[in-house]
């Protein structure tokens, strides 16, 4: 894996770029008010290559080892600044030989017809949201592709870049054991490096939350679930594209390594309106609204919002936190390193113990990680663990 998910001021870092704008409302998109139909990108590009030199300023001398193109709907920006972009980045801090560059994108033909002039611009590697192979269940997700739309897409997304991923959502409503099979069967099929195949979740503010409370959308029944999931893990197992983070599935060297650094915990920097970082143990961010950003930009030459110092406790309970839903697990020695906080104090011991003696942790030489069965019980499991 790359230098950058080791912790230590002299390894590498990851920058992640979020564009806020998307085409058109989903059901789920914490941007639905940002939907535009034009957008001005020179302005767009000074604002985003201020807010990207800012962070260059205080994090130089550490090269990137991946880029994420996130938030509403990347694919649509403009191929020259998404190249402009990469370029400023390489400036300012240089690139890993085997830098991840990725974007998002909905499988559509809009998007699909620009895939070759975004793999030239610096683009290496691609995530469609496909979400479903069943044309009644994207209607139920508020998706505006179909099956053969979005199969399309994916097809020219694997004819244009190296590494290719999608993902899926199940639990449905209304899906069984063998309708699951069968849809996952055919996702293997297409031979993608990396699946991300996510239990249907009902998130407060969106439309499943609103259907939940109108007694529309029934929760997924708990033993349902875990019949599905144990299935996912069969199947994805035996395909050899194995689960390496609780719902993301890949060959050996084509997991996400932008993913990676946080669930590791390394350091990434955000830009862009609504982006997160974690640089030097602060905890940034963004002003979420465009005219907000942008208006910080004008006025600072950034767009940060916050910039909060995360207590010893914090960054331990974040590193915890994330590592474990990590098949791999967490080295206890490097977050005590980390933090400060010795090892006795970021677990408990007598929890641990007793999750082992069931079969849902493993734990040795300080190397504590949450087994396939406990996967299943990892939101139960945490709070019993994690200590601080």
């Amino acid at each position: 894996m790359s230098a950058s998910l080791s912790f230590g001021p002299t390894q590498a870092q990851a920058l992640y770029i979020h564009w806020p704008f998307c085409v058109s409302k989903c059901p789920y998109c914490d941007f639905n008010s940002h939907v535009r139909d034009s957008v001005d990108n020179e302005v767009w590009q000074a604002a985003l290559l201020a807010d990207m030199a800012h962070e260059a300023t205080l994090t130089a001398g550490r090269p990137l080892s991946s880029i994420f193109f996130g938030g509403g709907t990347p694919s649509l920006m403009p191929p020259a600044l998404v190249e402009a972009l990469i370029a400023a980045a390489q400036d300012h801090w240089g690139f890993t030989p085997d830098i991840e560059i990725t974007l998002e994108a909905n499988p559509n033909s809009v998007e699909a017809a620009r895939f070759a002039d975004l793999s030239s611009a610096g683009i290496n590697r691609v995530s469609l949201g496909l979400q479903a192979l069943d044309n009644e269940a994207l209607h139920f997700l508020g998706r505006a592709h179909d099956v053969d739309e979005g199969l399309a897409a994916l097809a020219t997304a694997q004819s244009v870049f190296d590494r290719v991923s999608f993902d899926l959502i199940y639990a449905r409503p209304g899906q069984s054991e063998a309708d699951w099979q069968a849809e996952l069967s055919r996702a293997l099929a297409y031979g993608t490096g990396h699946l991300s195949l996510y239990q249907l979740t009902i998130e407060p503010g969106t439309r499943f939350a609103t259907l939940a409370a109108q007694g529309k959308l029934p929760p997924v029944d708990p033993d349902h679930g875990a019949t599905l999931y144990e299935l996912t893990q069969a199947m994805t197992g035996e395909a050899g594209i194995p689960a390496y983070e609780i719902s993301n599935h890949a060959r050996p060297g084509q997991e996400s390594r932008h993913n990676l650094t946080y669930w590791r915990y390394g350091d990434y920097m955000g830009i862009g309106p609504g982006a997160h970082g974690r640089r030097g143990g602060i905890a940034t961010t963004r002003h979420k609204k465009p005219e907000n950003w942008t208006g910080a930009v004008t006025r600072n030459g950034h767009g940060t919002q916050s910039e909060e110092p995360l207590s010893p406790q914090d960054r331990a309970r974040e590193a915890l936190l994330m590592g474990l839903r990590l098949g791999e697990g967490v080295d206890l020695a490097r977050i005590a390193a980390l933090s400060g906080i010795a090892t006795p104090a970021l677990v408990n011991d007598s929890a641990i113990h007793q999750l082992t003696r069931h079969g849902l942790i493993h734990h040795n030489a300080g190397h504590l990680r949450v087994t396939p069965t406990g996967m299943l019980l990892l939101d139960a499991i945490l709070p019993e663990i994690v200590r601080v």
